[in-house]
């Protein structure tokens, strides 16, 4: 028996599953057990308004959790699944009520990454699984992040290298008349309304707690981060890491440098984020200087994250 079959079969007995996905590690369980899904917000320490997503093997599993996909939705998934894509459709009342914090809409999406659908079927059953990280911090992008974080706190960890994409789902709710942008993920906004037209873009103030990653304080290292819309230099006497897109020309004042893509590519910008807020949260870093992208693309996704990062708040939790 393979790794990903036995992980299966443990999620199938109501065990916990760390496994790549292509835009970040999550932390799985089946989707329908309620004890395994709450062991998920206790080993995360994640507060219980924040629901989880469904991830499911193939479209054909959509009727297991929800109770209908209207015409916006439909079209969304076949141009976008598998991959990066969250659908918040009309929940199933098979689905517990703690997967979705009470709210009538469920979040679902089929993983492009290939071990992640194998897992779901060999659990034979929806997986509910936010990122396999403490929450509120910075999300895995590999097994070694996880094992970091978590240790062992879950069952099983599945190794399948580094995510390719690097940043959670766009998240798309298509519970209203219009769909409405949850979540800027690894869809850009703009490749969305090519097939749906018009998407509402809410501010980061409305439907606080409809989805995953709308809380004011996410994806945080334990390092402050101060997010500026061009370098500069440093404080005098100051360890601070820097992170920019590219090349600055004035690396050199800086403690620690990151840079996220030395061509500007903000897929490649992407993928490398959540590793190079890991790398700069480091011993002897006193804060870190995060520069915005270009807020079009993927560049929407990522200042959406470093934005939550550097929010200021006495815990990261938002009630």
């Amino acid at each position: 028996m393979n790794a990903v079959t036995h992980a299966g079969r443990m999620v199938g007995a109501g065990g916990l599953v760390a496994f790549p996905t292509e835009t970040v590690y999550g932390l799985g369980a089946d989707a329908f057990n309620e004890r395994a899904v709450a062991r998920i917000f206790s080993v995360k320490k994640r507060p219980r308004f924040d629901p989880l997503i469904v991830h499911i093997a193939s479209p054909d599993q959509l009727a297991l959790v929800t109770t209908g996909v209207p015409d916006t939705a439909k079209r969304l998934i076949e141009a976008f699944w598998p991959g990066p894509l969250t659908v918040i459709v009309e929940k199933s009342p098979k689905v517990p009520e703690l997967v979705t914090a009470g709210l009538r809409g469920v979040g679902v999406r089929m993983p492009g990454n290939q071990i992640a659908r194998d897992l779901i079927a060999a659990a034979q059953t929806p997986i509910a699984a936010p990122s396999a990280n403490s929450f509120g911090g910075v999300s895995p992008t590999c097994a070694d992040h996880v094992r970091a974080d978590l240790g062992e706190h879950v069952d099983a960890i599945i190794d399948g290298g580094s995510c390719t994409v690097g940043i959670e789902s766009t998240i798309i709710s298509c519970m209203g008349p219009e769909p409405v942008l949850l979540r800027p993920g690894g869809i850009a906004l703009e490749d969305i309304e090519k097939h749906v037209g018009p998407v509402d873009v809410p501010d980061q103030n409305e439907y606080k707690h409809a989805s995953p990653g709308r809380i004011g304080r996410h994806y945080a290292p334990h390092t402050p981060v101060t997010l500026v819309d061009a370098c500069r230099c440093p404080p005098v006497g100051k360890r601070t890491g820097l992170l920019s897109l590219r090349e600055t020309g004035i690396e050199g004042a800086f403690y620690r440098v990151e840079t996220l893509s030395r061509s500007g590519d903000l897929s490649e910008a992407a993928c490398n984020l959540f590793s190079a807020l890991k790398s700069l949260d480091a011993p002897g870093v006193d804060s870190i200087m995060a520069v915005r992208v270009p807020n079009t693309g993927l560049g929407r996704a990522i200042n959406d994250r470093l934005m939550r990062a550097a929010k200021k708040h006495d815990s990261r939790v938002d009630v």
